[in-house]
């Protein structure tokens, strides 16, 4: 039977250097129980290193955890890269690593922390998490496809770091999935806004990067169950899933 799961698709953890250090898995996981979510996504900047952690913690508890990254292209385009699997996550990953340039400067960008299930810390990531691959947009799309994952165009709605602030408009060739709109525009604004882009879905989430922005914005899934594959069907309009932005 279908029914409506709410979902966050866009969550930072302590490992995003804007990320604040109380994003640990446990307290997310906390917050997200406390609001009810069935479904969020960990997305942090260019990393899924604490993706592990995340799902460890949400085991034996009602939300289904989706690993991801949010990937920042040489256009300095933000674009969320969602996974059925933690493995297919670590791949992008990898590819993401070998594009990378730049060392963390803490006392500048924050800290990098890699942390366990048990909120203790692992160690840090000294890559500069923060900058931009040296990959087009149009690369990261099909990379994120070829890994059989669903590529979200960021927070389309600002200026700074989304599809439409960096290139002016959205290229009928990056095949995006879907559109995020932040949490400072709503659905009905948002396709007032963006009419010309009415043939994608649009989604909302948090893109929370502290605790208190967890629960603010999200999307509601009609779903069988709380799975990768049934939100790919919802973006899809497949079998009678279907999405709306909240």
């Amino acid at each position: 039977m279908l029914r409506y799961l709410r979902a966050d698709l866009h969550i930072h953890t302590c490992l995003s250097p804007c990320g604040d250090l109380k994003m640990s898995p446990q307290k997310i996981i906390a917050k997200v129980l406390e609001h009810k979510l069935h479904i969020i996504a960990i997305t942090d900047h260019n990393s899924a290193e604490n993706v592990h952690a995340v799902m460890k913690c949400a085991e034996g508890k009602k939300v289904v955890v989706l690993p991801g990254m949010e990937v920042c292209t040489r256009e300095e385009v933000h674009i969320l890269a969602i996974f059925e699997t933690e493995e297919l996550a670590l791949e992008l990953q990898s590819f993401v690593y070998d594009h990378l340039q730049g060392e963390n400067n803490p006392d500048v960008f924050g800290l990098q922390v890699i942390a366990n299930e048990f909120d203790e810390v692992e160690g840090y990531q000294n890559r500069l998490l923060i900058g931009a691959t040296d990959v087009s947009t149009e690369h990261i799309v099909g990379a994120i496809h070829q890994l059989h994952g669903l590529a979200i165009a960021s927070h389309i709605d600002r200026e700074s770091y989304s599809v439409i602030g960096q290139l002016g408009f959205i290229p009928e060739t990056l095949g995006f999935d879907a559109l995020e709109i932040s949490i400072n525009t709503n659905d009905e604004e948002a396709r007032k806004r963006f009419q010309e882009y009415s043939r994608y879905r649009f989604v909302r989430n948090s893109d929370a990067h502290y605790l208190d922005d967890i629960g603010k914005a999200m999307s509601e899934y009609l779903l069988e169950e709380p799975s990768f594959q049934e939100i790919m069907k919802a973006l899809r309009n497949e079998d009678g899933r279907m999405v709306r932005a909240t």
